[in-house]
């Protein structure tokens, strides 16, 4: 004797699937994206966005900031204008930092 599967069980099965197979497709999408977002980091990390030159660490005021030797473009890395302006409270890095807040 054959067993037969219902209609109910079919269509079960079936979503299951598709369960599976859209699982399967985000998770590829997500390690694809992921793989993009290393290659432009890699691509663009240290490079100056004005001209594409490498950018240097440079002291200022005893904060490392980078800089292009190209452009001469001065870049902030996050936290850094505000070590600048507590260093430079009267300066035009403190006023800078007094707006942002």
């Amino acid at each position: 004797m054959s067993f037969k599967p219902s209609t109910k069980e079919e269509e079960y099965m079936f979503q299951q699937e598709l369960e599976r197979r859209r699982r399967t497709a985000r998770e590829a999408e997500a390690r694809q994206e992921e793989g993009e977002r290393q290659r432009q980091k890699e691509a663009h990390w240290m490079h100056c966005p004005k001209c594409g030159s490498t950018l240097q660490e440079i002291e200022y005021r005893g904060v490392r900031i980078d800089q292009c030797p190209g452009c001469q473009g001065v870049f902030l890395d996050a936290g850094e204008l505000e070590q600048v302006a507590q260093k430079e409270p009267g300066g035009f890095f403190g006023t800078l930092g007094r707006l942002l807040r």
